[in-house]
């Protein structure tokens, strides 16, 4: 019967980073990826590149102003 090695697990106390400071760099560059996707669709329907960076400005403080909305 195969065996399994165990993996030790390190409790939270010890971790040497916390979640946040684990996920921002992953959450920051899917960030500038999904921008990037974005104003480059905007630019190739037609919009100038002001439009898109104006209008992607404004998803942005939708959504931010929605998120705060729901925390409060």
């Amino acid at each position: 019967m195969p065996t399994v090695a165990a993996t030790p697990i390190t409790p939270p106390d010890q971790h040497v980073v916390n979640a946040r400071e684990a996920i921002e760099p992953i959450y920051e560059k899917l960030a500038l990826q999904t921008e990037s996707l974005v104003l480059s669709a905007a630019l190739e329907a037609g919009w100038s590149s002001d439009e898109a960076t104006e209008a992607l400005a404004a998803l942005r403080l939708q959504d931010a102003i929605s998120n705060l909305g729901r925390t409060a």
